[in-house]
């Protein structure tokens, strides 16, 4: 079986916005985002997470955007975060240097463990551990704030927020409040620039 071969970023980039603005931009009638506003562009990341290609590329430019970051886990709040750490996972492991996902639940179940954060072996913890928080779609950051708070309570060190695009209404001051660096993979004017 052949080994994979994994383009440049540039080159991922330019393929995700393809893909982005075929299978997960819409534009039209005013729609309500996860943030409470309204918006006459949308951004349905699913098909874009859930599409081969897609995930293969994002947990590509994902790799590519930590890689200076020494991480040992990524994960974010469900379910947005979910593909996208899986794929990271995924893929950073073909690439030989594997990194491990999480989730953080938007509240404990009651029955099994009661866990917040799930993903952990029965005995790790995210004490001491070096983690990106993902996130799809990051309009005020609202999302990826809480799973920050999730994992800092747990004992863990957020480094950065990484998202798939940024819609540009926001994030950044929450994150700059929050004291976490902002890595977006795309932005909602490059897609906008593609869809013409």
């Amino acid at each position: 079986m052949p080994l994979p071969t994994f383009p440049a970023a540039p080159e991922a980039r330019d393929e995700l916005i393809s893909i982005v603005t075929a299978l997960s931009y819409q534009s039209g009638p005013e729609i309500k985002l996860a943030s409470g506003q309204t918006s006459t562009i949308y951004f349905n990341m699913k098909p874009t997470m859930l599409d081969a290609r897609g995930a293969f590329l994002i947990g590509l430019l994902v790799l590519d955007t930590i890689e200076d970051l020494q991480v040992s886990l990524v994960g974010g709040l469900e379910m947005g975060a979910v593909p996208i750490a899986s794929a990271v996972a995924a893929v950073s492991a073909a690439k030989g240097d594997p990194v491990s996902a999480f989730f953080v639940r938007k509240q404990v179940k009651e029955h099994g463990t009661q866990s917040l954060i799930e993903g952990l072996a029965p005995d790790e913890t995210m004490e001491e551990r070096r983690v990106v928080i993902l996130e799809d779609v990051t309009t005020t950051g609202g999302s990826a704030v809480k799973a920050a708070q999730a994992v800092r309570e747990a004992g863990g060190e957020v480094v950065a927020v990484v998202t798939i695009l940024d819609r540009q209404e926001g994030a950044q001051m929450a994150f700059n409040k929050a004291s976490i660096a902002f890595r977006p993979l795309l932005t909602k004017a490059d897609i906008l620039a593609a869809a013409g």
